[in-house]
């Protein structure tokens, strides 16, 4: 995944201390004492043009990711945002390496080199200051994506529903995920990935925090991250249902919800209902993830989605 490799987005400070540096290194080269104010001033222009353009640089091109990881930082800040932040770097970068010159020629032509090259840095120095929001902004945002899971392109359930229907405690039992098990709603915070291997291949399963069946507008960013999941990157969503409501929202809830995935997507839904060690219901399959019971059948039913999508990738007639 591409956001892994960002370095740390320095501050204001920090680019300015290291460009200082920079050009102290490059003056004590230089022979030509007199001319030693100029260049210091254009060394100090050009350290923070290319530190400026490293930051810029090491952050993907937000157009050409995948969909799923785009609507992810959407979701969380605001795709323009992000590009706001990144243009006013790019501003600050462009504004260095077009006025750097010209402060440097300035401290020649100036009987007082020393007191201009320090008018020189300080313009210099109030430049960067200006973008220190955006650096600031953009070493958060690249502390959250660089954790983000890697999603890869096998064959994936999304597992949906409503909050603390089992979804983590299913996702513990058949996959690599490690997902945290609680007794209250909204546990899951984030997207959590596990894998199972089936033979030589292996079955990504997608674990999504509780959404709820209100508006869109309505909803959280953590529910829209489980929308985008479902939306981008899923083969199958199995949508787990509560029929002892021991979750503590009403079945027709948990239905409509299921319709309104049904509308949303384009791939096949495997409904489930947990929790049969409280309440049976006659209809669909139904699985205790605290007992076990019908989560064996649960998997072979995705199991034969996953043959039917190999199959359909092998052009074998169904």
């Amino acid at each position: 995944m591409e956001f892994e490799s960002i370095p740390t987005v320095p501050t204001a400070d920090e680019i300015l201390d290291r460009s200082f540096r920079r050009a102290a290194s490059k003056m004590k080269l230089k022979k030509n004492k007199d001319r030693a104010n100029e260049e210091f001033v254009r060394a100090v222009s050009q350290a923070i043009h290319d530190r400026l353009v490293k930051v810029m640089q090491s952050f993907p091109d937000f157009d050409s990711v995948p969909a799923f990881y785009r609507d992810i930082v959407d979701i969380m800040w605001g795709l323009d945002r992000v590009r706001k932040a990144l243009g006013g770097v790019g501003w600050a970068a462009r504004w260095a390496r077009t006025h750097g010159p010209g402060l440097a020629y300035q401290t020649r032509k100036s009987e007082n080199p020393s007191q201009i090259r320090k008018r020189a840095v300080a313009r210099l120095s109030s430049v960067v200051h200006q973008i220190e929001d955006d650096l600031l902004f953009l070493n958060e945002v690249r502390n959250v994506i660089r954790k983000l899971p890697h999603v890869s392109d096998e064959f994936t359930v999304v597992v949906a529903g409503y909050p603390n229907v089992g979804k983590s405690s299913f996702i513990r039992l058949v996959s690599t995920a490690t997902p945290v098990v609680a007794s209250y709603p909204f546990t899951t915070k984030g997207i959590i990935v596990g894998h199972r291997a089936i033979g030589r291949e292996r079955m990504q399963f997608i674990d999504t925090p509780g959404v709820l069946d209100r508006p869109a507008e309505d909803r959280s960013g953590i529910e829209r991250q489980a929308l985008t999941a479902m939306i981008n990157l899923a083969s199958v969503i199995l949508v787990i249902i509560d029929a002892s409501e021991h979750c503590g929202y009403p079945l027709e809830d948990q239905f409509r919800l299921l319709h309104e995935v049904e509308e949303m997507v384009d791939v096949p839904i495997q409904v489930v209902v947990n929790k049969s060690d409280i309440t049976y219901f006659d209809g669909y399959i139904n699985m205790s993830t605290e007992t076990g019971e019908g989560v064996d059948e649960v998997l072979e039913n995705l199991m034969a989605y996953r043959k039917k999508s190999d199959e359909e990738m092998q052009g074998i007639p169904g």
